[in-house]
């Protein structure tokens, strides 16, 4: 039994907790792909708090502290301006809320391309100051030495393949990719470039599906998809898309409740018991003892 901290939810405070199971491992989430298949897809989310890992964590594999937290926390208009900061942050936050699964992290725009060293330092420090178990980041062939440089330092890393959101000024917008013969080529071939770096696992994103499909039959490693097929070898979901906190989301996108309008219904009411001075009754107030 592993000790982590956990919040109460009695204080809100941050505890040292006994955790009820050990934390998977990247080398088990490698290992559920077999000779192939994967007989139980891999569930991974988004997290960005430590309460939200809390709520995910016993359902998930994995929880991604992604640079989605750009748009979802900070309302900037792409992941590109996100710093490490952030990233480690927040992938801080969410190892303190978890036990069970994997947490891996994004490397940020700006933070890995320039060197194979610059990659080590940027992810080297990511993980000794959120105590996550792996980083992430995007680019296929040309970042395939990157990947095996970090892997051989002791850094597990989870490519990312298709639709590449850091790049998006250089694709111009959020278009699904591989529609193109030569591009559906490219997505592959990165794919396997990653895979033989030794990447424990790849992200499949935005891809017209046969591309998903062709692209987890000709990689060893674990596929996670998003916008991609219900036939790799699983699934991610940024958790605010899927809980309905925003209106507009990707197509690829099924939100699964209306956390929004609850939010919205909720706040209302109060706002009207303010206003109308019912709320705070008696309950929530301090009284003289008799």
């Amino acid at each position: 039994m592993s000790t982590t901290f956990q919040i109460d939810t009695s204080t809100s405070r941050a505890n040292p907790t006994p955790a009820p199971m050990k934390r998977l491992t990247v080398p088990k989430i490698r290992a559920r792909k077999d000779d192939g298949s994967t007989e139980e897809p891999l569930v991974m989310l988004t997290a960005y708090t430590a309460r939200q890992a809390q709520l995910l964590d016993r359902h998930c594999d994995m929880l991604l502290v992604g640079d989605s937290l750009g748009q979802v926390i900070y309302g900037l208009p792409s992941t590109v301006p996100v710093t490490l900061e952030m990233m480690a942050n927040h992938a801080a936050a969410v190892v303190r809320g978890s036990y069970h699964a994997v947490v891996i992290v994004d490397m940020p725009f700006g933070s890995y391309e320039s060197s194979k060293e610059q990659a080590f330092e940027s992810a080297a420090r990511l993980l000794k100051e959120s105590g996550a178990a792996a980083v992430k980041l995007e680019g296929g062939a040309q970042m395939a030495e990157t990947v095996r440089f970090l892997i051989e330092r002791g850094i597990p890393v989870m490519g990312h393949v298709g639709l590449t959101p850091q790049a998006v000024n250089v694709l111009g917008g959020y278009g699904a990719r591989g529609r193109s013969d030569a591009e559906a080529d490219k997505i592959v071939s990165d794919a396997q470039a990653l895979d033989e770096a030794g990447a424990f696992a790849i992200v499949v994103e935005g891809v017209v599906e046969p591309i998903a499909i062709a692209v987890t039959k000709a990689v060893s490693a674990p596929t996670i998809g998003i916008g991609a097929s219900a036939k790799c070898d699983g699934q991610v979901l940024v958790t605010d898309d899927m809980l309905g906190m925003f209106e507009r989301v990707p197509r690829f996108v099924k939100k699964y409740a209306d956390v929004a309008e609850l939010i919205d219904r909720t706040v209302s009411t109060y706002a009207e018991e303010v206003r109308s001075r019912s709320f705070p009754g008696s309950d929530q107030t301090y009284q003289p003892k008799s």
